[in-house]
């Protein structure tokens, strides 16, 4: 029985290869080709199995934790000195299985400083991911730490810097499953003047602009990951946080209007009551309602009455962050914002009369109020009471509930740096992902949620007008020269940040949407992660994975080529012959997949007498093929047949994308 069943096996298979080679001897010779199926579509993706954790369809699991970082924080500003002194009380919950016997926080001030790591790294054509060459009192001043007991005794906690980090050394453990501990930490420090173009002081002809940010020692991350995530903070990496609740008092000189993250508690004892009344005409108003005007910068009136310092009080809740801005020569306005749930939040933009203007920040609250209206619609309602613009140094940065922008911003360019700032509300504020390991999970997110606003602004009033040639930008996207998009940031050449952490991932989920998984199943999918993982910490594992199990798909292919790797694609069409050498009967067209990225085929079809038709095929044609032979139904000669002809893939050679009769 076996020697039969074998003699039958060898039969077929010399019968099959028969066939084959006389299909193969059939047809044109197959181009070189550095298509391997097997790399692509190859092993699996996925190297470890879901836990009870991080489940395996990329949801967190029914024993996900995250720890939780509550803060207190009274601040004052010494304008004179460009200083900020502070007393914060953070209290840490411990939801982890482990107990913590030490702490780790972060201490990005320390990044100025003449012998941080992050100044060794500078090169000497400088970097935006530093200073400007500023030699100053740089770093945090750690005056005291403080162990807050139950009845409110304090006690000296023993603590270590090192670098851009500080490790604390606890008497006694914090226990495990919803430990707290209690901290009290005195600081202080001076601002740069640029600050890695994250914070930093503006010079105007009315008064500094003080945007600040990294202004108190935090948390670092400990998860179910990396445990405690304490990688240096060197620049090019941003952040990764705790969530928690920020109550805020910050003191400056009364001259001054303060801003900052969340909800202002004592309005009444900052500003003026003719300034209240206009805040409450804004409340309500879907156009922009200016509370301090350009004439009244200058006026002494526009402020408070008898006082040389105010305190303003800011709440912000479920927070990864708090930040805040102060100037006294901010021109102030704006504007309700209509969300879904009927929830009140308000557009608010502070900026000088260097900035003022219809083309300009006149526009401010207008962009974001639409920005956030857009998103909060299309993905995930905002979560904060107010989203406020402060105008500055700073080209561009994201917090919770605040931005900063650069003060000359105009038009296209103000409407850009508005959208992409309150863009990061999403991700990473509501998504916390790691920035400091995958900067893509952010910036790149981002960078695609602003191509789908950008659209809808006015009806695209600033959409791009050449629209995406991935033909074009698959040779910039793809070169081989470039690091994957899988690095981390601080991995990465510089000049190669802008593709591989915002344009190579937006560009990558914008092919996913229009041309693998189609708009409606995609937009579940992206929903779906968003909600899932609102408030908590996702890694690249638990997008793909949530990706594919809400949209019913195996992407393993595509992660592979565009996120893991750097391949590049490149489809030709080879030859077009008919059936029995007769058009009428059909024809059989051939196309070559000749490197190492796969995707769906798009094939634009025209016959001789002018008729044009479309045919998609599915990219498992090249799960086990470099080229693919098809017949197509045609009733004449076929004039052209053109791979991609609206140029949505990323094909680095378009000279081999069309055969002509």
């Amino acid at each position: 029985m076996k020697l039969n069943l074998i003699a039958g096996f060898a039969l077929a298979f010399l019968t099959v290869a028969s066939v084959t080679h006389a299909q193969d001897a059939a047809k044109p010779a197959q181009p070189t080709t550095n298509y391997d199926y097997h790399e692509t579509f190859g092993p699996p993706f996925y190297t470890k199995n879901g836990t009870e954790y991080r489940a395996a369809n990329g949801e967190p699991g029914p024993k996900y934790w995250q720890n939780r970082a509550d803060y207190q924080i009274a601040a004052t500003l010494n304008e004179d000195a460009n200083q900020i002194t502070g007393s914060e009380v953070l209290t840490y919950t411990n939801n982890s299985p482990q107990k913590l016997g030490y702490l780790w926080m972060n201490l990005e001030q320390n990044l100025f400083k003449l012998d941080s790591r992050g100044t060794a790294i500078v090169p000497p054509t400088g970097s935006r991911n530093w200073g400007r060459g500023q030699d100053f009192d740089a770093g945090f001043k750690i005056k005291s730490i403080k162990l807050i007991g139950a009845k409110g005794a304090e006690t000296d906690v023993k603590y270590s810097v090192s670098d851009t980090r500080m490790q604390l050394f606890l008497p006694k453990e914090v226990t495990a499953d919803g430990g707290v501990v209690k901290l009290k930490i005195d600081y202080s420090f001076v601002s740069p003047d640029y600050g890695s173009d994250r914070m930093g002081i503006q010079q105007t002809k009315n008064g500094k602009i003080f945007q600040v940010a990294q202004w108190y020692p935090r948390m670092c991350v400990y998860d179910d990951v990396s445990g405690w995530n304490t990688i240096p903070y060197t620049g090019p990496g941003e952040f990764y946080l705790e969530y928690g609740d920020f109550d805020l008092k910050i003191t400056a000189p009364a001259k001054d209007i303060v801003v900052a993250s969340g909800q202002l508690l004592n309005p009444q004892e900052v500003y003026t009551p003719e300034q209240l009344k206009r805040w409450e005409a804004a409340e309500n108003s879907e156009k922009t309602v200016v509370i301090r005007t350009a004439d009244e910068v200058t006026d002494p009136k526009s402020r408070p009455a008898g006082k040389t310092e105010l305190t303003w009080h800011f709440v912000i809740k479920n927070a990864r962050d708090a930040s805040w801005g102060a100037s006294a020569s901010f021109i102030v306005d704006a504007a309700k914002m209509d969300l879904p749930s009927g929830k009140k939040a308000m557009a608010i933009s502070a900026y000088p009369v260097e900035s003022d203007g219809n083309d300009a920040y006149g526009r401010s609250t207008e962009y974001v109020k639409k920005s956030i209206e857009f998103n909060s619609a299309k993905w995930f309602e905002f979560p904060y009471p107010n989203a406020t613009v402060v105008a500055g140094i700073t080209g561009g940065m994201e917090y919770p509930g605040i931005v900063f922008c650069g003060y000359k911003a105009r038009k296209a360019s103000l409407w850009s740096v508005n959208d992409h700032e309150f863009g990061h509300t999403w991700f990473p504020m509501i998504v916390g992902s790691n920035e400091r390991l995958y900067g893509w999970m952010d910036e790149g997110f981002n960078t695609f949620i602003n191509t789908l606003s950008t659209a809808d602004f006015n009806n695209g009033e600033y959409k791009n007008k050449r629209g995406n040639d991935m033909h074009r930008m698959a040779g910039i996207v793809t070169n081989p020269a470039l690091e994957p998009i899988l690095s981390q940031p601080a991995n990465l050449k510089e000049k190669n940040t802008g593709i591989l952490l915002y344009f190579k991932p937006s560009l990558g989920l914008t092919m996913l949407r229009e041309q693998i998984l189609g708009p409606e199943r995609f937009d579940f999918a992206f929903r779906n992660y968003i909600d899932k993982w609102a408030f908590k910490h996702p890694t690249p594992d638990d997008f793909f994975r949530s990706m594919e199990n809400a949209a019913g798909e195996n992407l393993q292919w595509f992660w592979r080529g565009w996120f893991l790797n750097n391949w590049q694609l490149d489809v030709a069409v080879r030859d077009v012959k008919y059936v029995s050498d007769t058009p009428s009967k059909g024809s059989i067209i051939t196309i070559d997949n000749l490197q190492k990225m796969a995707m769906p085929v798009i094939l634009e079809i025209k016959t001789t007498s002018g008729k044009v038709s479309r045919i998609t095929l599915p990219v498992e044609i090249w799960e086990r093929n470099s080229t693919w032979t098809f017949n197509y139904p045609s009733t004449e000669e076929i004039e052209s047949v053109t791979y991609d002809p609206d140029k949505v893939l990323p094909d680095i050679n378009p000279d081999n994308n069309v055969w002509k009769k």
